[in-house]
């Protein structure tokens, strides 16, 4: 064989290689990340691996969303900067995180905003949330894909919760965001603002004395190991948005659409997953051994409605008016 032949093998050889390899660059998945701080045991990363392998499927393998549950992305605060940057393409975020940038969006997180499920429910399909998520597009550019279902917060302690002034002095976890903090003032309550990932240590250790959480919550942390009471306080109807990048939805084009249907369907599944735990787990708690306390939330409301209603909530009048006169 001669020189002559050997190189013009080699670069027959070179050829194929290279052309194999811009085959496989021109099938490669586009890799979308969906970053959140719940459990992976949680019906909120469930529903969201049931999401990806529908949008995989619904645009034939040219996407894979990977899911990072238990704050493998960072921190709720941390994802919402992602979301921005274009690092994190999807995330869970509650309502009270997104009025950072637009303040009328958190009104559902509130307490004693919303009377139950319900409520929640028919707010979600609602006008008035539609006009309130495009006002958080708008500033912020993120696109709002659904709402979901997290459940009614009720605070857990080493003691029985059964009135106002039972809240008095103590220091309770919440989040860092107006909203979680307005109950605990209120009631004489020191809000202590605190990583989701370090509550239950703390707790155990006795740096806070107190948290609040919904049933299922307090389930999947393991927070009724460090605390002996849960007080069924009902004190905020929670919710999280699936939120996804603009450069993402920019990024998808016509496939947009089919991401929100997942999204879409990913909500509902976890919501009614949430909504049926919480039906159930008040006697699995008693089981444990966890006393579990029945409140009367009257006194609770009465304490909490001035504030609603003054000028230092962030949101309009009538956007109160219009969510109270939603039907459950």
């Amino acid at each position: 064989m001669t020189i002559k032949m050997i190189t013009k093998g080699v670069v027959c050889a070179a050829a194929l290689i290279a052309g194999a390899g811009m085959t496989t660059l021109a099938n490669a998945q586009e890799v979308l990340k969906f970053g959140h701080v719940y459990e992976s045991s949680t019906p909120y990363h469930q529903a969201a691996l049931k999401a990806a392998e529908d949008f995989k499927q619904m645009t034939d393998g040219r996407y894979e969303i990977q899911v990072f549950p238990a704050s493998q992305l960072g921190n709720e605060t941390a994802l919402n900067e992602s979301l921005v940057l274009g690092t994190v393409d999807i995330i869970y975020t509650g309502p009270a995180f997104m009025a950072q940038s637009y303040p009328p969006i958190a009104i559902s997180d509130f307490p004693f905003t919303l009377r139950g499920y319900e409520h929640w429910k028919s707010y979600a399909a609602s006008d008035l949330f539609k006009e309130l998520s495009q006002g958080y597009t708008d500033v912020t550019g993120n696109h709002v894909a659904a709402l979901t279902y997290y459940g009614a917060r009720h605070v857990t302690a080493n003691k029985p919760i059964l009135k106002p002034s039972d809240m008095k002095g103590l220091k309770i976890r919440t989040p860092n965001a107006p909203a979680y903090q307005l109950f605990p003032k209120v009631t004489g309550a020191n809000p202590t603002p605190m990583a989701f990932s370090e509550v239950y240590l703390a707790l155990q250790q006795g740096v806070v004395d107190a948290q609040e959480n919904p049933l299922p919550t307090i389930q999947f942390k393991k927070f009724y190991e460090v605390q002996s009471n849960i007080n069924l306080t009902g004190h905020i109807i929670n919710s999280l948005a699936l939120l996804v990048s603009p450069a993402t939805v920019a990024k998808l084009g016509d496939d947009a659409d089919k991401l929100d249907k997942v999204l879409i369907e990913a909500a509902a599944s976890a919501s009614d997953a949430i909504n049926k735990s919480e039906n159930e787990l008040a006697g699995w708690f008693r089981e444990q051994g966890v006393a579990v306390n029945e409140v009367d939330r009257g006194p609770f409301i009465e304490m909490v409605a001035p504030s609603l209603t003054s000028s230092d909530m962030p949101w309009e009048p009538s956007v109160y008016e219009r969510l109270q006169a939603i039907e459950d």
